[in-house]
């Protein structure tokens, strides 16, 4: 037994987080761990790295207790942790974050040629193409979780929590840190893996454990857990499926693209959306997908195009503000960079993008906006008794709720919604699904990016799929399929491998 953690107990001011949970992990196993946002996932996590004190109960590593509040104590122990959201400082260069506080040193000085090397032998195992000097707070996010991993890699710690990893992953990204893992299993690495992803917990995972409601209640060989049986065990019920919602797409066309490039990145991208209609896009990290809702939502002062809102052309939005007064918001895939103001309060999140809605005059009036935002949080399973405390303080999942609820407020003719699923739990996943089809039926047009391509197969009415910033594709409903969509993909990547080959 290389960890345990026994009689763990956690409260907060008003919320018991924990209640005597106990567990343990094996050398060289994969073990799994799952449950609801607020379940307890992540103050276990921070109690066994150090982030936390417990309020009782004890944490060993190899044998040994390891001492409260004190982090370094179990790095020292050989404990590393990968959060969902990453921790990257922005304005180092993507090997300077890889080797931080372990620089590749000749003599006393730092080597730029060794840190280079270093990298790129990183990059060649995990099958990754990032430029050592690029500035990392300008990669995407699922680059960024990468740098994470290496950094984790580099450190060869014997205990590693990955916390979400591939939330912001493709397919291609998720299988290679699918093969690291195997890797470090095969050199007797523990790791614990908390993911929403229960199809990928079944593939992965030598043993899983449930919690709900701060509790353990139950840990399993892999082969003694069902998808069904998770989410029951989780969820403390049977999840039943809502009946699908009928739905009919108008004619209207409410925004028509022509021509949509940004130098370097997309390239002549032209299509339509219908009113009431959900048009999904899809392709792999890199593809331009994140970089097509930033420009509709004029947060790229580089794109360029024409844009015709029902039917009237209008000048393109080179402003957020621009595109809002067409219609068209944004909520972004970096939640706590782009999406909220985390030390202001839950309902003045949500109330940010109107403000006359709660207000009398020039006197904000608290009372009316705890209201709203409680009428607008309420249907995507938000505790409402919270919405005055900070955004900052919600896990992950309640965060991008909170993302999503802000706009629900503002009510957009256009919604961009991008990674709108990243860090949210199978239960609240399947309740914001149904919040988007209700939206839709109600006359809302949405374009969503997820890099789960089967939300896109199973929520989209249409799909677009792009590669390398160019649209390859167009799939109806019908004939959407993860397969597919793959298909189209890497035939374009191989395409482009061939030429650069020759």
């Amino acid at each position: 037994m290389v960890l345990r953690a026994q009689g763990i107990h956690k409260s907060f001011p008003g919320v018991r987080a924990l209640h005597d949970v106990d567990f343990d992990l094996r050398a060289g196993e994969v073990h799994g761990l799952v449950g609801e946002n607020g379940a307890g996932k992540s103050t276990l996590v921070k109690i066994i790295t150090g982030a936390y004190d417990a309020d009782a109960g004890l944490v060993e590593a190899f044998g040994h207790e390891v001492r409260h509040g004190d982090p370094r104590a179990r790095r020292r122990a050989g404990i590393a942790a990968i959060y969902q959201e990453p921790t990257t400082v922005p304005e180092m260069s993507a090997a300077a974050n890889v080797f931080l506080g372990r620089p590749q040193r000749r003599g006393p000085f730092v080597s730029r040629s060794d840190t280079h090397r270093a990298f790129r032998q990183l990059t060649t195992r995990l099958g990754l193409t990032i430029d050592p000097d690029v500035r990392a707070g300008s990669l995407s996010v699922a680059n960024q979780q990468m740098l994470e991993i290496m950094r984790a890699l580099v450190a060869d710690h014997r205990i590693l929590i990955m916390d979400e990893p591939t939330a912001s992953l493709g397919p291609t990204e998720r299988e290679r840190l699918y093969e690291a893992i195997h890797g470090l299993r095969e050199e007797g690495v523990a790791t614990v893996y908390v993911s929403h992803n229960l199809d990928e917990v079944l593939a992965l995972c030598d043993r899983v454990s449930v919690m709900r409601d701060g509790g353990l209640v139950a840990t399993k060989p892999v082969e003694r857990w069902t998808k069904e049986s998770l989410v029951t065990a989780m969820l403390g019920h049977v999840l039943e499926k809502p009946p699908p919602q009928r739905r009919t797409i108008a004619e209207e066309v409410v925004l028509r693209v022509e021509g949509l490039s940004v130098p370097g990145v997309l390239e002549e991208i032209s299509f339509t959306v219908h009113r009431g209609e959900i048009l999904g896009l899809g392709g792999l990290v890199g593809s331009g997908r994140t970089e097509l809702l930033r420009a509709l939502a004029g947060a790229d002062s580089d794109a360029d195009g024409r844009l015709f809102v029902r039917g009237q052309e209008r000048p393109w939005p080179r402003t957020v503000r621009s595109a809002l007064a067409l219609g068209i918001a944004l909520a972004p895939e970096d939640r706590k960079a782009q999406g909220l103001v985390l030390s202001l309060s839950a309902a003045a999140n949500v109330s940010l993008t109107d403000m006359r809605t709660v207000a009398s005059g020039p006197l904000l009036r608290e009372r009316r906006r705890l209201a709203r935002a409680a009428e607008f949080m309420r249907p995507l399973a938000f505790d409402a008794s919270r919405l005055s405390e900070s955004a900052g303080s919600f896990s992950g999942g309640n965060q991008q709720k909170l993302v999503v609820g802000k706009w629900l407020h503002r009510r957009p003719d256009v919604l961009l919604m991008d990674e709108f699923t990243r860090g949210i739990d199978v239960g609240a996943k399947a309740e914001l699904l149904a919040v988007v089809r209700r939206l839709a039926a109600e006359g809302m047009s949405i374009i969503i990016v997820s890099s789960e391509l089967e939300e896109l197969v199973e929520g989209a009415d249409r799909v677009l799929v792009l590669a390398r910033g160019r649209l390859i594709g167009e799939l109806g409903h019908a004939e959407a399929a993860v397969e597919r969509i793959l298909r189209l993909v890497f035939e374009v990547e191989e395409e482009a491998e061939e030429g650069l080959a020759t």
